[in-house]
């Protein structure tokens, strides 16, 4: 899908390694650039499978590891060479260090005027907090994600899994792609700037929007919908499932599950407008339904009806379900410890992601640079 495309990573953690991640697995050639000691990720543990963290094995698959340290004369020149010969270079270094190691867009692009350079910054590459670095939970509580998610009756609560990270690298790779397309009718490469803050700011969007449209900080409402309703978690009499009945049609097929067909011409619940102003009222009466049956039972009705609906799973509940076994979402691997997704997408029938294997610390040094040592981890980059 990417053939020839080379990219250059020099990256830490996760949104940089997740860019380059991506576009190998679409097929584009990846030498990850490390410094002396390593990426940090690698220590990211337990557990750990090997040398390395899992969280490294993830974002780091099929690539090939070279260190460097770029304030050695001799290193700053192989990293040059594989610059002039690189599609893409990607970095999330802290702001300012890229200057100071020569790594910087002007000083790179003029190497190799094909270049597609892209930076990833924590706030961004403007404004008065552009130099501070930031990891994944500030940028959550700093963007308003985390006082917008967890149960009322609770404190804020961070979202699970990295988003602003992982959403980060995402929109890298897009505009990866956009400027691989202008290069094809200018000749020439281009600068492509993301920041975990703008990603963060993104997905508050929707809050965002509904607060300037009402002046008031919509609630936070756990698995529910600030919108919709009902569409959230109901407790069954032996654990909790999602109900999502999202539009007007949906409701009567759902009132009419429940024995309860008046509900779907009741002033108060005929509308999701309706039903939105007067959720105090409809949910407990639906939660005292609910509560009477089993998940099982419940899911069984509810899908008969046509009412979508959803148990929620454990992690070892969703490897072994057979929809996910039949999307072959999870690559294969000889050792079972290491279950790593491929991308969520397919080309021509073909899912994008192959592999499992991340690169040793400065595995491919002899084929990308020689034989000479690579320097020692003391040394500062």
């Amino acid at each position: 899908m990417l053939p020839g495309l080379k990219v250059v990573e020099m990256g830490q953690n996760l949104a940089a390694p997740y860019a380059s991640l991506i576009l190998g697995d679409l097929g584009a050639e990846v030498i990850k650039v490390e410094k002396p000691g390593g990426d940090d990720a690698r220590g990211w543990g337990p557990p750990f499978v090997g040398d390395s963290s899992v969280s490294f094995h993830m974002m780091n698959r099929n690539k090939r590891s070279v260190v460097l340290s770029l304030d050695d004369e001799a290193d700053y020149k192989v990293f040059l060479d594989l610059i002039r010969d690189a599609d893409v270079f990607i970095h999330n270094l802290r702001p300012g260090v890229e200057n100071k190691l020569g790594a910087d867009a002007e000083t790179l692009r003029a190497v190799n005027p094909r270049l597609i350079y892209c930076s990833m910054s924590a706030f961004g590459h403007t404004g008065p907090m552009a130099n501070r670095p930031g990891y994944e939970p500030l940028l959550q509580a700093f963007s308003g994600l985390i006082a917008i998610n967890g149960d009322p009756s609770g404190p804020p609560s961070r979202v699970g899994p990295s988003v602003v990270d992982l959403g980060t690298g995402m929109w890298t790779v897009i505009g990866v792609l956009a400027a691989v397309l202008e290069r094809q009718s200018t000749g020439v490469g281009g600068e492509v700037r993301t920041s975990l803050l703008e990603t963060a700011v993104s997905w508050a969007g929707r809050h965002i929007a509904d607060y300037g449209a009402t002046g008031t900080i919509p609630p936070r409402v756990g698995t529910g919908h600030n919108s919709l309703t009902p569409y959230g978690a109901f407790e069954a009499s032996d654990g909790p499932f999602i109900i999502a009945a999202g539009n007007d049609r949906l409701f009567a097929k759902l009132a009419a599950a429940l024995e309860k067909p008046e509900w779907a011409s009741d002033p108060r619940f005929a509308t999701n407008a309706a039903r939105n102003e007067n959720r105090a009222t409809l949910l407990p009466l639906i939660s005292e339904l609910v509560g009477r049956s089993t998940v099982a039972d419940w899911i069984a009705c509810l899908e008969r009806a046509g009412v979508p609906c959803a148990p929620i799973h454990s992690i070892p509940q969703v490897l072994e379900h057979p929809q996910t076994h039949a999307m072959d979402i999870v690559l294969d691997n000889a050792d079972d410890r290491l279950k790593l997704t491929g991308l969520p997408l397919s080309i021509n029938g073909v899912r994008a992601g192959f592999g499992t294997t991340a690169p040793a610390l400065d595995e491919y040094h002899d084929e990308l640079v020689g034989s000479a040592p690579a320097p020692e981890s003391g040394t500062a980059q």
